[in-house]
């Protein structure tokens, strides 16, 4: 396990070498930059600097920041300073890409953690649930519940949500993380009323999530109850609820354990159409943001920052599994 470990460590840094250049090829490629938005309004202002072109600022700006090289000169300079810890200042914040993904993160780490949570307590049982009782009324409503929950687009639920909840009945507010008198409320009143604000963004994120997990676990679970040695426990006598329980959940969970894996970059990425029709200030608002106003710095970080959350995910995920099957041996 150990070799097994090294060797995957290895071949992620190589994995992470490649995502890191392709995405910063994208970015210098972006028909919008910071430097061409700012040369553009320097250009048009009065003062000493108005003598200077368009152009004559175009190019100032891309030699402070490092733009008048080829893209292969800088990401061998961007690579440098990564390794050292040094991600630069975000254009776009103003404040170095660390401090500015500090301070949202974890409002959709929240979020996206609680919604996960959600997901597994409502999937996975509905799954087993519908497993079953193939064919039965409770299959078909769960069928048809995940694929409303697959098709349906996030925004449009969203804002179903805000028009019935928001406007009609006037139960929650339409968008922002806290109420107009935040501050005059007591720590436990603060703590409920950013909870409240969150109500409707965790609805969205876990109704238009379970679907495929709840489709995912029902197949795999019709599978695990039609192997041959749960109908050999069912012959012993033993009960339906000690078969589906210990026998056929845990084989049930080693596909389960790749979602989960693969779950973590969602935990700390945002759900960017959620939090911008919320005007939840995470880490996918700051996200899109930083993307149209060509903010290169923070989303080379902050996509870098997935790409190694998804290394770590898919490492954990190939663990696990000697963990839930012990028939599982990595050679």
């Amino acid at each position: 396990m150990r070799n097994f470990i090294i060797k995957r460590l290895l071949i992620s840094v190589v994995l992470l070498f490649c995502v890191a250049f392709i995405v910063y090829a994208i970015m210098r490629s972006l028909p919008t930059s910071y430097v061409e938005r700012v040369a553009a309004v320097r250009a048009q202002s009065s003062g000493s600097g108005a003598m200077r072109s368009y152009e004559d600022w175009l190019a100032m700006l891309n030699a402070q920041y490092g733009m008048d090289k080829g893209i292969l000169p800088g990401f061998w300079d961007w690579c440098g300073k990564a390794v050292r810890g040094d991600f630069g200042d975000s254009w776009y914040h103003n404040m170095p890409c660390t401090q500015k993904f500090g301070e949202v993160i974890w409002y959709s780490f929240w979020l996206a953690a609680v919604s996960f949570v959600f997901q597994l307590l409502i999937a996975v049982p509905l799954g087993i649930l519908s497993a079953r009782k193939q064919y039965s009324r409770t299959d078909y409503t769960v069928t048809v519940v995940a694929l409303i929950g697959i098709s349906l687009p996030s925004f449009f639920f969203a804002s179903v949500l805000k028009l019935g909840l928001s406007l009609h009945l006037g139960w929650f507010e339409l968008y922002g993380m806290v109420s107009r008198n935040h501050q005059f409320m007591s720590p436990f009143g603060q703590f409920m009323d950013v909870a409240w604000h969150y109500v409707l963004p965790l609805i969205t994120l876990t109704f238009v999530s379970i679907g495929g997990l709840m489709r995912y676990t029902r197949t795999n679970m019709l599978e695990v109850l039609n192997s041959d040695y749960i109908r050999t426990a069912r012959a012993k006598g033993l009960s339906e609820g000690r078969v589906i329980n210990h026998h056929a959940f845990r084989n049930t969970l080693i596909p389960i354990v790749t979602i989960i894996g693969g779950t973590l970059p969602s935990l700390f990425s945002g759900a960017m159409i959620t939090e911008q029709l919320f005007s939840i200030a995470g880490i996918g608002y700051t996200g899109y943001q930083s993307l149209v106003g060509g903010d290169i710095p923070f989303i080379m970080f902050y996509m870098t920052f997935l790409a190694v959350l998804t290394l770590i995910g898919t490492l954990l995920a190939d663990i696990l599994y000697a963990v839930v099957d012990p028939r599982v041996r990595v050679n």
